[in-house]
């Protein structure tokens, strides 16, 4: 298992576009998104801070993919 880097909040919210997610609304700093069959997540956006590891496990396991599938987007 290949192990997960730290991402920008643009990599991860393009990424997720490319999944079918689609972003629903946003609420000062972090964008709701979801997929069509259900699946949602929330995306902090903060400038010039990557989202950490801890953070991108939690965001793959609520969309149901694993990093190797995500990285490779």
């Amino acid at each position: 298992m290949t192990r997960i880097t730290p991402l920008s909040a643009r990599e991860v919210c393009r990424r997720l576009s490319k999944l079918s997610f689609a972003k629903i609304r946003q609420k000062g700093s972090h964008s709701f998104w979801r997929h069509e069959d259900g699946r949602c997540v929330v995306v902090p956006i903060h400038r010039g801070e990557d989202i950490s590891r801890g953070l991108i496990k939690s965001i793959l396991n609520s969309i149901e993919i694993s990093w190797e599938k995500f990285q490779s987007l």
